[in-house]
């Protein structure tokens, strides 16, 4: 009988704690899909910057010549690395299921802003290698190294702003899921 009543207590206490579960789990899921939204959302941006240049490049290339041509020429081959990584990611976050777990959120969270921030320094290479093709290019009068490192500066350029951009709405996603933990699961 004592078995009985225990087990009806932790029944009726398990059901009124189901709508604070779900609320979590809804929560959970609100950020989640935040950070697969941004992710996606960063993607059509990266592929549409890369066919763009696919094709202005492309055409650019075969239009023009010298340093111009090379200028091109490059913006073309750079970007088919783009649409791959564009279509890559895309198709990447739509992978998720749901519903994931906290600890998932969290390591998924961490994990989109350490590339970002990753690829934010790796931009900042980008550029560095740009100044450093102009600069040889014009000391030793070639055209195709000048034309190269425009192109690396410039994508190098948006890659830079893009990531920042990205990484700062992940970094204040990511902030906002922990002042949430905080509240939802107090010390």
């Amino acid at each position: 009988m004592l078995t009985n009543c225990y087990s009806l207590l932790f029944l009726s206490l398990g059901l009124f704690s189901l709508p604070v579960l779900a609320q979590d789990a809804v929560d959970l899921e609100l950020f989640n899909s935040t950070r697969l939204e941004y992710n996606q959302q960063g993607m059509i941006i990266l592929g549409s910057w890369a066919l763009l240049n696919l094709l202005v490049g492309t055409i650019g290339s075969f239009k023009s010549g010298g340093q111009t041509k090379f200028f091109h020429q490059m913006n073309a081959f750079w970007n088919v690395v783009n649409l791959g990584i564009a279509g890559f990611g895309f198709w990447q976050a739509k992978q998720i299921s749901f519903p994931l777990l906290f600890w998932e959120v969290i390591g998924a969270q961490q994990q989109i802003e350490k590339i970002l921030l990753f690829n934010t320094a790796l931009d900042l290479c980008y550029m560095a290698l740009g100044f450093f093709l102009v600069e040889k290019g014009l000391r030793l009068e070639k055209e195709n190294l000048i034309g190269f490192g425009k192109s690396i500066l410039l994508q190098g350029a948006f890659l830079l702003l893009f990531d920042g951009i990205l990484v700062g709405f992940q970094l204040e996603l990511g902030a906002e899921l922990l002042e949430w933990a905080k509240f939802t699961y107090p010390k």
